[in-house]
């Protein structure tokens, strides 16, 4: 009997240590800014944003502008910026900070969101998929059909016209490196967003952008959307030639420090990740190693506390998720395909 008693009281002491020397954890609800051609509705976003917040068991929101698929290609990427910055800062379960998670063209709304949105709720980690942060030379999803060997002819004449602009959101992000003079002045989003324009660099956009916690860049290695598929770590060609691509590090917004890209990464803050697969082909494997750690804040010390209901849910579920992978049972199917 006595032995018995033992224990059952020595279970229930390491069951209590288990529980309350989890360090108290305090997460912030996350957002999801979709792609071109996508809505939120759609299979791979959804998927995406729900996988997140079952994993993290933290409120996760795709927040959409206008009709999803249609106006993510027409409508400009400015009106997008203030459309998201408006929704934003209505959500009153964001006030306190909130992660932000861009997928593709989603990753530059995300910046303006970050750099432009006066009395916007505080982002605290920007994770980046596929990302066009210094541009790209050439319509995303564009083949050989006669459709874009148009649109290839549109780049080359009047992708810097103002009709272009108000009427095609990637001519916001197209940057031809042989004609940088006519990208600055006719290109009405990325080279403010960038702060390129010498004489009207805007010092709260680096102020703002420096400020957060985490920048995770993650760029697919078989990307063939993205021309270069570097822009998804800021690397991109130099002006004047398409012969190379210059890494970010390289580039004159990193060392000149336009956004604070630089202030970022030697204050280590930045990650540049490089996972196997096309645009947006992610994992469920690698959205739990290179995303999920980023969208759960843990206090730096632990102690002894008590954890609550949610974060005990967490715990539970990181010790099944390292269990299944240990034992060989990880599920690994592609989430996103944003041209469904």
């Amino acid at each position: 009997m006595g032995f018995s008693l033992f224990v059952k009281a020595t279970a229930f002491m390491i069951i209590t240590l288990m529980f309350t020397s989890v360090p108290f954890t305090h997460s912030v609800p996350f957002v999801v800014f979709h792609g071109i051609s996508d809505k939120c509705s759609n299979k791979g976003a959804k998927q995406f944003t729900e996988h997140l917040s079952k994993w993290s068991g933290i409120q996760g929101h795709c927040i959409e502008i206008g009709d999803g698929a249609w106006d993510s290609w027409t409508m400009p990427l400015q009106d997008q910026t203030e459309i998201a910055c408006e929704k934003v800062k209505s959500m009153s379960e964001l006030s306190d900070g909130y992660n932000l998670i861009g997928l593709s063209q989603g990753s530059l709304i995300a910046r303006g969101v970050i750099e432009f949105c006066e009395g916007g709720p505080p982002v605290k980690n920007l994770i980046t998929l596929a990302g066009i942060h210094a541009g790209i030379a050439s319509i995303p999803f564009c083949g050989s059909t006669i459709v874009c060997v148009l649109l290839d002819d549109l780049i080359k004449s009047e992708i810097y016209s103002s009709y272009v602009q108000e009427h095609l959101a990637p001519s916001g992000y197209i940057k031809i490196p042989t004609d940088i003079p006519a990208y600055i002045k006719g290109c009405r989003f990325l080279p403010e967003l960038n702060n390129e324009i010498k004489n009207t660099r805007n010092s709260t956009y680096k102020e703002r952008f420096a400020s957060l916690e985490n920048l995770v860049l993650i760029m697919f290695e078989q990307d063939t959307v993205l021309v270069p598929k570097e822009t998804s770590w800021f690397g991109y060609y130099p002006d004047g030639s398409f012969d190379t691509v210059l890494p970010a590090q390289e580039t004159l917004l990193y060392t000149e420090d336009w956004i604070g890209l630089k202030t970022l990464d030697e204050a280590g803050k930045v990650k540049f990740i490089n996972v196997s697969g096309g645009h947006l082909d992610i994992s469920q494997t690698d959205m739990k190693k290179y995303v999920l750690p980023y969208l759960e804040e843990q206090a730096p010390s632990p102690g002894l506390q008590i954890v609550k209901g949610s974060s005990s849910d967490r715990w539970f579920s990181t010790i099944k998720n390292n269990f299944m992978e240990l034992v060989g049972r990880t599920e690994d199917q592609h989430l996103l395909d944003i041209r469904q």
